[in-house]
């Protein structure tokens, strides 16, 4: 995994700990079956709630995939076993863009 990119969100974790967010289901990454990865951010309370997301989609082969999505206020990412920093970084420059729109 990119270092850069997990531990950007590892400080977007900790800064969005508040004793209470992190306990309404924070971030989750699991593996999937098919294999691949399954990551959901909960945006509520954050300065990504209620944000524009364009869904992403990308399929090169059984292996090479990813969907990214907003939905129920939660970033979604669904991706095959080698695309997990891809969909950190996906993520990571939404974040960073809408936080750009917002100081102009």
């Amino acid at each position: 995994m990119n270092e850069n990119v997990f531990l950007w969100l590892l400080k977007w974790y900790y800064d969005h700990c508040n004793g209470d967010w992190e306990h309404g289901q924070g971030i989750h990454v699991d593996s999937m079956d098919n294999p691949g990865w399954s990551i959901s951010i909960n945006l509520e309370d954050t300065e990504l709630q209620d944000l524009n997301f364009q869904k992403i989609e990308k399929e090169c082969s059984d292996h090479n995939w990813l969907i990214c999505f907003i939905e129920n206020n939660k970033f979604e990412g669904r991706c095959g076993p080698i695309n997990l920093p891809e969909v950190l970084q996906i993520f990571r420059d939404w974040a960073e863009s809408c936080q750009q729109e917002r100081l102009l």
